[in-house]
């Protein structure tokens, strides 16, 4: 998710789970090839598994991009071929590539020849009336002998006129079906499902059939839904990244401190971490005035871990006059945004969905 999955989310998802694959926001090639490569691809190695989702329709260009990926140490590197909004049309990459597999094939060779990391292709079912199966079919046939042997499924068309970003996460209809039958007719293939899932019990049923499940919106908006996903998915504890554990939110909290004030060292302002951890309370007593909190004094010059710490005292005082306990509150299946993701192959692997351009857009 453009402005949003950068690389303090990402790090604060980790403490999640030591297996989720985390995705950057889509990079535009000519934003690295020609702009601040160092400060778009820059990331922490706490956030392994990540991958690199690139935005563009140059073969030549994605070749390059990917290659950079690679030396940077990505784990590797996604080609978006789903996101509607305008804004990306207009530079023709995105879900309008739909309308010619050809071109997305060449673009996927090149960053195939390129590299030795995996090349994965996020997609839509479908763009205006080029919805089909068969369509579809013959996207993923095409794109697959390229070298792409993982496709990301966001199981809803497109609309590229007429609707909004927005819009277009909910408006056309889901049709997981059409992902399971891709898997059925490419056996050989992998196949992660996203759109509209959004909680644990979800993402399992989904892995019965495909490899892995995608989630972006509600491991944002809600990140607990992924407290015990390593447990429940992965068939591990539930760790922090010192193998400390990780039981209740607040534990969550003080994994990220010392990230937080490690990039304070640097002269990195505290709102750039602070802002995504907004909704780590999502439904619990106390999470307004947590929320309140962060935003109004996160921001203020000068602003450190002491803001965290106030913050959080909010949360326990509510949650001892509720007689509750804030931090160990299960809301898994609470609603809220959108969106997390996970995969699994013979190892299972669960990862988080950078979802493609702007702030409510999605692929």
């Amino acid at each position: 998710m453009m402005d949003l999955t950068d690389r303090h989310c990402r790090a604060f998802l980790r403490l999640f789970s030591r297996h989720i694959r985390l995705y950057t926001e889509m990079r535009v090639t000519g934003s690295i090839l020609f702009g601040d490569r160092e400060g778009f691809l820059k990331y922490d190695e706490i956030e392994h598994p990540v991958i690199l989702q690139l935005g563009g329709s140059d073969p030549e260009q994605l070749g390059k991009c990917a290659q950079f990926a690679e030396q940077w140490g990505y784990d590797e590197v996604n080609m978006n071929v789903g996101c509607p909004s305008d804004r990306v049309k207009n530079a023709s990459f995105g879900a309008c590539l739909m309308a010619n597999p050809t071109l997305v094939a060449d673009c996927v060779a090149s960053m195939v020849d390129a590299v030795n990391i995996s090349v994965t292709v996020k997609t839509r079912i479908g763009i205006d009336d080029m919805d089909s199966y068969e369509e579809l079919v013959a996207f993923v046939d095409l794109v697959s002998k390229a070298g792409c042997q993982h496709f990301i499924v966001h199981a809803r068309k497109a609309w590229l006129q007429g609707l909004s970003p927005k819009e277009n996460r909910t408006i056309p209809p889901l049709h997981y079906d059409r992902v399971y039958k891709l898997k059925q007719d490419f056996p050989h293939l992998m196949f992660t499902i996203n759109g509209g899932i959004t909680d644990l019990d979800q993402a399992q049923t989904h892995l019965e059939l495909l490899e892995g499940v995608m989630i972006g919106r509600e491991a944002y908006f809600n990140p607990w839904v992924l407290h015990d996903i390593d447990s429940r998915v992965f068939g591990e504890p539930v760790d922090g990244l010192d193998s400390s554990p990780i039981q209740t939110r607040f534990d969550i909290v003080e994994a990220f401190l010392p990230y937080v004030e490690s990039q304070l060292s640097q002269d990195i302002y505290l709102r750039h971490m602070t802002r995504h951890i907004l909704g780590l309370f999502h439904g619990q007593p106390g999470a307004k005035r947590w929320r309140r909190y962060l935003s109004e004094h996160g921001p203020k010059h000068g602003a450190g871990l002491e803001v965290i710490e106030k913050a959080l005292s909010f949360v326990s005082q509510e949650a001892e006059k509720e007689g509750g306990d804030a931090g160990n509150s299960d809301t898994s299946q609470d609603p809220s945004s959108q969106g997390c993701s996970s995969h699994r192959d013979s190892s299972r692997h669960v990862f988080l969905e950078k979802e493609d351009v702007g702030l409510a857009a999605a692929g």
